[in-house]
């Protein structure tokens, strides 16, 4: 049986409600794509690295971080300079522009192994989570990771919302 893949993101997700996605999903492993593993405030501090890491392990979900296939900083600002000029914030953007895309797809997709990727993460991932911030999937890059593992592997994606 090929694993599925499933992407979340935490904005708009309460605590219990995230986590209990997670279960209902049957994800047996986690991985955390994001760059930096902290937010600011209290809202979402459950998705703090200590603290996620923690309630995983206590619902028995496997935590792996891979932060290189997180956009470089350089890449971020750009991002975050063309949502200023079109004048949304980040937990409202919707997509990422074009050229955030290509860069992303050139700079950490290029040399990307869909297939080493997936044995990392070993024989026990059936169900895989793609987790980074973003609540719209498109407007995040776990969705051009997830494009990339369905073209190369033909695997299952299903995105969780709140």
């Amino acid at each position: 049986m090929k694993p599925k893949i499933v992407t979340i993101g935490v904005y708009g997700f309460a605590e219990e409600a995230f986590f209990q996605s997670l279960l209902d999903a049957h994800v047996d492993t986690f991985c955390d794509i994001r760059r930096r593993r902290g937010m600011r405030g209290s809202l979402y501090a459950f998705v703090n690295s200590q603290h996620l890491q923690q309630r995983l392990q206590e619902l028995g979900i496997r935590y792996v971080y891979c932060r290189e296939l997180a956009p470089n900083e350089e890449l971020r600002k750009r991002q975050k300079q063309e949502d200023k000029k079109s004048g949304v914030a980040k937990r409202k953007r919707e997509a990422l522009t074009d050229s955030f895309v290509q860069a992303y797809e050139q700079e950490t997709l290029s040399d990307f192994d869909a297939q080493a990727f997936m044995q990392q993460l070993g024989e026990d991932a059936k169900i895989v989570s793609l987790f980074c911030v973003e609540r719209e999937p498109m407007a995040c890059h776990r969705s051009l990771l997830a494009k990339r593992l369905v073209h190369d592997l033909q695997l299952e994606i299903e995105d969780i919302k709140p």
